[in-house]
């Protein structure tokens, strides 16, 4: 490579480096004013955020997605675009003992916005829904009357939430109470939280 003579050798090394500093400078600018905008659009949406707080709506942006049914947190999830129906059912806490496995929606099909994604229950052979007891209200006699349960269980079940304030999950009757897990399995489609 031949070197030039005087000031071309200057323009060459300086060219370059003063592209780069003007393609900083632009990058500065536009994120200062863009970040400016970002903070004035949100205070004019202020009212909004606050309505959809009262309603109990989580925030934007993405796919609003109202997951009811069979599922341990039915309500409404703000999901990214382009996720699946699994998506939303992991975000509602999975699918609960009670769903019906033969009759969930398509797992693999895309969510639109405003869409209701229902899973259903599990029905008896009479056709009726399962009935579902609520560990942490449920009297001695409405334990009692569970498959698995005896008197001492269900009493123990009492005392347990009185004091501890409550289950925070159906499992904690095997993993505290000492349940067996044959028993479990049946009795989680009767329960609730």
């Amino acid at each position: 490579m031949r070197f030039v003579p005087g000031w071309k050798r200057l323009l060459l090394i300086g060219a370059p480096i003063t592209l780069v500093l003007a393609l900083v400078a632009g990058a500065l600018v536009y994120a200062s004013s863009a970040s400016s905008s970002s903070s004035s659009s949100s205070s004019q949406a202020g009212p909004a955020a606050q309505a959809n707080a009262a309603l109990g709506v989580p925030a934007q942006p993405g796919l609003l997605v109202d997951v009811i049914g069979a599922v341990d947190k039915p309500g409404l999830y703000r999901l990214p675009r382009g996720d699946r129906v699994y998506d939303a059912i992991a975000a509602a806490g999975g699918f609960s003992p009670d769903a019906d496995m033969s009759r969930v929606p398509n797992l693999a099909g895309r969510l639109k916005d405003g869409e209701q994604v229902k899973v259903p229950f599990a029905k008896t052979s009479t056709g009726t829904v399962v009935p579902r007891t609520n560990l942490n209200t449920a009297t001695l006699e409405e334990l009692a009357a569970l498959p698995g349960f005896t008197e001492v269980f269900a009493q123990d079940c009492i005392d347990y939430r009185t004091n501890f304030g409550g289950f925070q999950n159906t499992r904690e009757l095997v993993d505290i109470l000492g349940m067996s897990e044959a028993e479990y399995v049946i009795v989680r489609r009767y329960l609730t939280l």
